[in-house]
C-alpha cells in the first residue's frame, strides 16, 4: 500500500498522503454508523465521554464537532486501525511494534465547522522518543474550501514551539505570531475519500472552519512504537500495553535527545482541544458565526 518513495517522503517532509486504503463498503458503512452517532447527540445537552459538541448545539439541531475515542465507541473505528492495510503502512513508517495512542473523529459541518488552530501534538503527548504518528481517515473528499489538515513540510525536524497562553496555562495552540513564516510554507493535505494521511507527531499543523456546502470528517488514529513511553506516565499499565496493535509490548522504554515541553500546568479548560483552545486571545483561523 505505500511505496518506498512514500516512506522516504514522509521521514524528509513529515507526512504523505496514501490513496484508497478503504473501499467504497467500508466507507458507506463507516458512514451508516456516524450519522446514527450524530443522531444520538440530540440526548445530550453538553459535552460528554463520548461527544464534544460545536456551539449552538440544541436537540432539534444536534452539531457535533468530534467524537471521542471512537475506537471504545463502535467496534468499526477499531477493526480499521488494525486492518493489515493500516498496519503494513505503520510497520514501514514505525517499525514493527505498534502501540494506539489514542483516537478521535473530527467532524466540520458545512458552513460552520469549527476550525483547529496551529499545533504540534507532540505538545499534548511527549513521549521518551517521538516514533509517533497521527492517521487521518479520508471519510468525504478532502478539498481546500473543506477544512483539510495543512501541514508545514519539515517542521517535524525542528522546534518545539511554546504552546502556552499568556496566563502561562498550556493552551493546545500557537500564538500564529510566531510561526508566520511556517503557516506561509504550509501544504494541504487533500485526497478522495478512502485516503489516510500520515503526519509526524512534531509536524505542524492546523485546519481552517469548513466554508463548503458539504460536510467533512475526518477520523484520527494516533500511533506510537510500542518503546515509546508518555512523559507524563502510565496510569494503568494493563490497559496500556492492551492498546498494542501489533509486535511486543516492552518495559524498556527507548530514550532519544529529543527536544520537549511538557503540557502543564494544565489549560483552564479541560477536554477537547477545542476547548484548550478557548483561552486563546490570539487566533488564525476565521470562525463561524454564534
Amino acid at each position: 500500500m505505500i511505496t518506498d518513495a512514500q516512506v522516504e517522503a514522509y521521514h524528509r517532509d513529515g507526512f504523505v498522503v496514501v490513496e484508497n486504503i478503504m473501499t467504497s463498503e467500508e466507507l458507506s458503512a463507516m458512514r451508516q454508523i456516524i450519522a446514527e452517532l450524530v443522531a444520538g447527540a440530540a440526548a445530550v445537552e453538553t459535552h460528554t465521554a463520548v461527544y464534544d459538541l460545536e456551539p449552538g448545539h440544541t436537540a432539534a439541531q444536534p452539531k457535533v464537532r468530534r467524537i471521542k475515542a471512537p475506537n471504545k465507541v463502535h467496534k468499526i473505528f477499531d477493526e480499521l486501525v488494525r486492518s493489515p492495510a493500516v498496519i503494513g503502512i505503520l510497520r514501514r513508517l514505525l517499525g514493527a511494534d505498534l502501540r494506539l495512542h489514542g483516537s478521535k473523529l473530527n467532524m466540520k459541518a458545512a458552513q460552520y465547522g469549527s476550525p483547529v488552530e496551529w499545533h504540534q501534538d507532540w505538545a499534548f503527548y511527549p513521549h521518551t522518543n517521538d516514533d509517533l504518528l497521527a492517521i487521518g481517515v479520508m471519510l468525504d473528499d478532502m478539498e481546500l474550501v473543506n477544512g483539510p489538515l495543512l501541514v508545514t513540510p519539515g517542521s517535524h525536524r525542528g522546534r518545539v514551539f511554546n504552546h502556552h497562553g499568556d496566563d502561562g496555562r498550556f493552551a493546545g495552540m500557537i500564538d500564529p505570531a510566531e510561526i508566520g513564516r511556517e503557516i506561509e510554507q504550509a501544504v494541504a493535505l487533500t485526497g478522495r475519500a478512502g485516503s489516510m494521511s500520515f503526519h509526524h507527531v512534531r509536524a505542524l499543523h492546523g485546519s481552517a472552519l469548513n466554508t463548503s456546502d458539504r460536510g467533512r470528517n475526518l477520523l484520527l488514529y494516533e500511533v506510537a512504537a510500542a518503546d515509546a513511553w508518555p512523559l507524563l506516565g502510565v496510569a494503568d499499565f494493563d490497559e496500556f500495553n492492551n492498546r498494542l496493535l501489533t509486535g511486543k509490548p516492552t518495559v524498556e522504554p527507548r530514550l532519544a535527545p529529543v527536544p520537549v515541553r511538557l503540557p502543564l500546568p494544565p489549560a483552564a479548560r479541560q477536554g477537547s482541544i477545542y476547548e484548550n483552545q478557548t483561552s486563546a486571545t490570539r487566533t488564525y483561523f476565521k470562525k463561524a458565526a454564534a
